[in-house]
């Protein structure tokens, strides 16, 4: 099997790394968290580069990529420490409107592929524990279109979106895995409750009052399933990258800071440790590697791939993000170092689209009587 990546995926790498080493730097970062962490302008960059409609059909004015070409292009985003809803946005989004009538992809998805308009999921509700199907959120016919109410929680960018893709249930009861429908809703008919995150973006929640929304389908489970176990693969490959420079940055640190006389990288046990970290990270790049090929399964499949990826790299996350906060002792606790922002959001993200402890418990419930084995 050839791992090797083509060429025009090694150019979007490149082309990605050259605009965070030219235009994100830590220091912009920095200070955009300390002022609140608004992001629209951040992703609007990342639209001028064509990245806002890189999963987008070529129809819709989008590139057409696969998931590895997300997989590249969001290694580079966590490498760089980019704070923007890429993933939530550019990703998951359009996977979500994949399904939705001709009329309301045409109206959404090349203005998503411009970057002219932010379009988040609007998923999580209180007391659902990462699960999909409990939805509370109800939608009643009005007319032609369809009102909502309700309340979602944590929704990335919420005052900064134009609109939100919001699952809400046109029929059964809050745990039923039928009559989830999929609705898209504009800003303006909803309110936003928006507040800072600890990794310096920003988020919210979607108070729904007979909300006025347009159907995008009326079988959502399976198509959430899907743009979530894309939005996972893209995390996980976001993870990848934050690891990566949260080690080059602690070896560099070691490399530097003397103890006794000596570098810290001197001394036996710490090297030893890098080792245990090193090993942990590259054990979170294969399987980010394996879940973002693992997206074009059959959904039984893709989803117990993408929940042991998940697994893995919730683990590698939180081992790699303690021990170089470790190794550089208490200066790696503040605000000005930038392997706590790292750290930071390496913490946001083992809790993001499910907990390291929510997937283990998918892994479990599809190992079924073969234990996963010989499956």
């Amino acid at each position: 099997m050839d791992f090797d990546f083509t060429d025009d995926q090694d150019a979007l790498r490149d082309a990605v790394r050259r605009w965070v080493d030219k235009g994100f730097s830590f220091e912009r970062r920095h200070a955009l968290a300390k002022a609140g962490g608004a992001t629209r302008a951040v992703y609007g960059e990342l639209a001028e580069l064509g990245l806002a409609g890189l999963v987008v059909p070529e129809a819709h004015g989008g590139l057409g990529q696969g998931p590895v070409d997300a997989m590249v292009v969001c290694e580079e985003l966590g490498r760089g420490l980019v704070n923007a809803p890429y993933t939530e946005a550019a990703l998951m989004s359009p996977t979500l409107l994949s399904a939705a009538p001709a009329a309301l992809q045409a109206g959404w998805l090349p203005r998503i592929a411009a970057g002219e308009a932010l379009v988040v999921p609007a998923l999580q509700e209180r007391g659902a524990r990462y699960r999909l199907n409990h939805v509370t959120t109800r939608a009643t016919a009005d007319g032609d279109g369809w009102r909502l109410t309700g309340q979602k929680l944590v929704v990335p960018a919420a005052d900064e979106a134009d609109a939100f893709i919001v699952p809400a249930r046109t029929a059964g009861a809050e745990g039923d895995a039928n009559g989830i429908g999929l609705f898209l809703v504009e800003t303006a008919a909803a309110k936003v409750l928006p507040y800072p995150t600890q990794d310096g973006a920003r988020a919210g929640d979607l108070l729904l009052d007979n909300a006025a929304a347009l159907l995008v389908t009326a079988d959502g489970l399976p198509l959430l399933e899907q743009a979530l176990d894309a939005g996972l693969a893209a995390q996980c490959a976001e993870a990848v990258g934050l690891m990566d420079r949260l080690v080059a940055l602690t070896v560099e640190y070691m490399n530097t800071r003397k103890q006794f006389g000596a570098t810290l990288a001197s001394f036996q046990a710490l090297r030893h440790r890098m080792a245990d970290v090193k090993m942990q990270l590259e054990l979170g790049r294969s399987m980010s590697y394996y879940a973002s090929l693992k997206l074009g399964e059959p959904a039984a499949q893709r989803r117990r791939a993408i929940a042991q990826a998940r697994v893995q790299l919730g683990h590698s996350m939180r081992y790699v993000g303690q021990q170089c906060i470790q190794l550089h002792g208490g200066i790696g606790c503040t605000d000005e170092v930038a392997a706590s922002h790292y750290f930071k959001r390496l913490t946001m993200l083992e809790m993001s689209l499910g907990d390291t402890l929510h997937h283990l418990g998918e892994v479990s419930a599809r190992m079924q009587d073969t234990a996963g084995v010989f499956a």
